[in-house]
């Protein structure tokens, strides 16, 4: 009986560890896959000022805190269609499996201010937007923007589903109007019933 027991642990602690495995996504590679591969396919084509820029770049990732690199928004467009957004979020929105850290038993009601200090990540869970330097709030980074508006009603999530810092929720909100007036954006705008006669006197017959 102790020998079943044994080997019924042992085989229990191999499937969790597989499940451990599969289920594990790090942001930080898919951000270095995406630079690697960027890299490679800058080298190939043989730019020596590109290839000195990318030596640059490999520097700068040494501290995975570091934020003051500003990604241009054509960059995050092509990381948001490359292998290495597929296998780090494997279908999924970026904030689907996000989970908050928070004291006690129930979350505040508000989202941490920034996660960004001094441009390095002030915590060790930053938000869906802060952990993955990658993903660039921009109206014309319309896939992205689209993840964080409702389906049902076509609003903006509220920052307790998404977990984003209120910085980030800030600048949500104003890429997602300013999509909306350059038209990248669908909307449906509410019918309103207008009573006319306060605007025209009533006619006397």
């Amino acid at each position: 009986m102790s020998l079943l027991r044994v080997l019924g642990c042992e085989i229990l602690s191999i499937y969790r560890q597989g499940i451990i495995v599969t289920n594990h996504r790090s942001f930080l590679t898919s951000a270095h896959r995406f630079a690697d591969q960027t890299a490679s396919s800058e080298v190939a084509e043989g730019d020596q000022a590109e290839g000195e820029e990318e030596q640059s770049k490999g520097q700068t990732r040494e501290d995975p805190k570091d934020r003051t690199r500003i990604i241009p928004v054509e960059t995050s467009i092509r990381y948001l269609a490359s292998e290495a957004y597929q296998q780090t979020y494997q279908g999924d929105l970026v904030w689907k499996q996000y989970r908050r850290n928070h004291k006690g038993l129930y979350p505040p009601n508000r989202t941490r201010k920034t996660c960004i200090r001094k441009g390095k990540l002030s915590t060790g869970n930053p938000c869906p937007i802060c952990r993955d330097e990658y993903l660039v709030l921009d109206h014309r980074n319309v896939d992205l923007i689209k993840q964080f508006i409702s389906s049902q009603n076509g609003k903006v999530l509220s920052y307790q589903i998404t977990g984003l810092c209120q910085k980030r929720h800030q600048e949500l909100l104003v890429v997602v109007q300013r999509a909306m007036d350059y038209g990248l954006i669908t909307f449906d705008v509410p019918f309103r019933n207008y009573d006319y006669s306060e605007y025209y006197q009533a006619q006397k017959q």
